[in-house]
């Protein structure tokens, strides 16, 4: 699975002032990463705003970052929910031919049983042939997908492949590493942990601030991969803030800032989120200013 190893960004949608997706910024905004140096794209994620898109805006966002990348790097679909059998439903009647994976989040507000977890994802992984990245972010989902059952579905099913971490915690990110089979992919959600969690043996990250910053951020993912911590860190530090500032009032309403001061797309984002304070919005156009 090394289509999956270095750096993934969970792109944005991009919204008009109408509210409707503005396809021309997602379509700069695809072309900004391949050319920066992200190895893959996420679509219709967390960042993304899954939870408030439409079937058929789903379904055209889709069609837009297929055509736009034109085969040039993977791409991983967002196919998640608390429904599992809406989402077996989904995975066994979309045109996934030019989807290269499934970013697959853990059940949220029924706060499953660590069994629960595991018959979900059982049935979300023997629906389909696609490569599985499970997707555990307790800090949305109210419950957290204890290493033991993440390991325990990493060894069952072959074509679960990797673990998008996303707990802030550097010790289950330890204890993941630590007895993961072989070629079981510990992917990064914390974009201010990632280099840590890189050095240890991770395989990189899904990040969120990479769609702003692909070519510093995914240098940095590289060099981690490489061993060479010294020039890694260097990154790191002088990408600190801004990482701290996108996650200060809500994601994705930071990081569609710093793309607004880039001149990607704008920072309209749908209710019940808000864009991003003008306090806020002032502290990333100083940092993108200066950097």
């Amino acid at each position: 699975m090394q289509q999956f190893v270095g750096m993934g960004v969970a792109l944005v949608t991009p919204f008009n002032d109408d509210q409707s997706v503005d396809f021309e910024a997602l379509v700069r905004l695809v072309n900004f990463n391949i050319d920066n140096g992200t190895n893959y794209l996420v679509i219709n994620g967390t960042t993304g705003e899954s939870a408030t898109i439409t079937p058929e805006e789903k379904n055209q966002i889709i069609e837009t970052v297929v055509k736009t990348n034109n085969g040039r790097v993977p791409l991983v679909l967002g196919i998640g929910g608390n429904n599992t059998q809406t989402v077996v439903n989904e995975l066994k009647t979309r045109d996934l031919s030019h989807i290269d994976g499934i970013l697959s989040v853990a059940p949220y507000y029924s706060k499953p049983t660590q069994e629960g977890f595991y018959q979900h994802y059982k049935a979300v992984a023997e629906a389909t042939d696609k490569p599985i990245i499970l997707y555990n972010v307790p800090g949305r989902t109210a419950k957290n997908m204890e290493p033991s059952t993440t390991l325990r579905l990493a060894r069952d099913f072959d074509n679960i492949v990797a673990v998008k971490e996303a707990g802030n915690n550097q010790q289950q990110y330890y204890a993941l590493i630590k007895d993961k089979p072989e070629d079981f992919l510990i992917i990064s959600g914390d974009d201010d942990l990632v280099l840590g969690v890189t050095l240890a043996g991770g395989s990189g990250v899904i990040s969120v601030i990479g769609q702003a910053y692909p070519k510093e951020f995914s240098s940095m993912i590289q060099l981690g991969l490489n061993g060479n911590a010294s020039e890694a860190y260097k990154i790191h530090y002088q990408l600190m803030d801004i990482v701290s500032l996108i996650f200060a009032e809500n994601n994705p309403a930071g990081i569609k800032a710093v793309l607004k001061s880039l001149g990607i797309c704008s920072t309209n984002v749908r209710l019940p989120l808000v864009p991003a304070s003008a306090e806020l919005q002032a502290q990333i156009d100083a940092f993108v200013a200066a950097n």
